[in-house]
């Protein structure tokens, strides 16, 4: 039996390819995404704008969701976490994080890219049992829409997305850069691209190549350390990419979209939380004209690190201000529903094992 397509995975122009092929007009496309990713439908039966037999054909040809929920875990305070399996046995997490921000609430989606990863950050969970290989095009999508789908459920809509899943988005370059433009299209979920942030641990030549590509997105930088070799003992990856090659890298996205640049830093107690790590990070951050993003460490089991006291991180938070840098401390999500990377799925698969 052949499997079928991804409904998710395919374009405007390929479904009216498709409907032309079979003797039906190519508008009958534009009907199909309005009800997909419209009303959210994935089911065929209940497209009721199509005559039965296409109905049964389009459920023949067509899956609109191509992966199975395997769990959905929801914290006290909103965030709604869910493990995705797909067709080949991988599982990737996405996770729903609610917020308010200057009176104003907003439903944000954290996208994989990868499945593992293979950046290898000592605190992360994503990373432990490396990366096994790159997502699609459809299945970032279909994360997106998923989380939309629960959202729309509760009568809300999905307004910000994140590449701060599992993975390294500008590892899987290609597939990062067309999902931003799909999410974006007015025939797809339509999320404004200044909405829509993409994380990475720094690929100068990456970064420079996704400068040149049009977009208005947020480019975030996993820094965890503005030490070279702080940050190489954090982050595997960032050896031999020190900050003198990246920050260059950074502020030619910066002129060239004039999307402000953000740091992320997770902050791990008695590591990089120190006096000298905020005169460090200033520094680069002052540099570049850059926002710094704290975030307090969910805490992984089988690691050593320790989250630090929020006493202690906003004690950090001030004297970045101090020193001139626009600085905010994120409210740590899920800590009751292992929302932290990759946690859900080692969690799942330490118990199946």
């Amino acid at each position: 039996m052949t499997a079928r397509r991804h409904l998710l995975g395919l374009t405007p122009a390929e479904l009216a390819e498709w409907f032309e092929a079979i003797g039906e007009p190519s508008f009958r496309g534009e009907q199909l995404l309005t009800w997909v990713y419209r009303h959210l439908e994935a089911d065929f039966r209940r497209m009721s704008v199509f005559p039965q037999p296409l109905r049964d054909r389009l459920d023949g040809e067509f899956a609109v969701l191509s992966g199975s929920e395997l769990e959905r875990v929801e914290s006290p305070d909103g965030t709604i976490k869910v493990l995705l399996r797909w067709p080949d046995g991988a599982s990737t997490e996405s996770v729903m994080i609610p917020a308010r921000s200057r009176g104003r609430s907003r439903t944000t989606a954290c996208l994989s890219t990868q499945v593992g990863c293979g950046v290898g950050c000592r605190f992360c969970a994503s990373g432990l049992d490396g990366v096994m290989r790159d997502l699609s095009v459809g299945e970032v999508i279909e994360q997106a829409w998923r989380i939309a789908q629960i959202l729309q459920q509760r009568g809300r809509r999905l307004s910000n997305v994140v590449y701060m899943g599992m993975g390294e988005p500008l590892a899987n370059y290609q597939t990062t850069v067309e999902s931003v433009r799909r999410l974006n299209a007015d025939w797809n979920l339509h999320i404004g691209q200044r909405r829509i942030t993409i994380s990475t641990v720094g690929l100068p030549k990456q970064i420079e190549r996704l400068a040149e590509e049009g977009l208005q997105a947020t480019l975030a930088l996993s820094l965890h350390a503005a030490d070279d070799a702080l940050r190489a003992e954090l982050i595997p990856w960032a050896r031999g990419v020190e900050l003198e090659r990246l920050l260059p890298a950074l502020r030619t996205y910066f002129q060239r979209t004039g999307r402000e640049i953000t740091f992320e830093y997770c902050l791990l107690a008695g590591v990089n939380d120190r006096p000298q790590d905020v005169t460090a990070v200033a520094k680069v951050a002052r540099d570049l004209h850059a926002a710094v993003n704290l975030l307090m460490y969910n805490p992984v089991a089988g690691l050593e690190f320790r989250r630090p006291s929020r006493n202690q991180a906003i004690r950090f938070l001030h004297s970045l201000r101090r020193q001139g840098v626009s600085a905010h401390l994120r409210e740590s999500r899920g800590l009751e529903g292992d929302a932290a990377c990759g946690q859900l799925r080692r969690r799942r698969e330490g118990a199946a094992g």
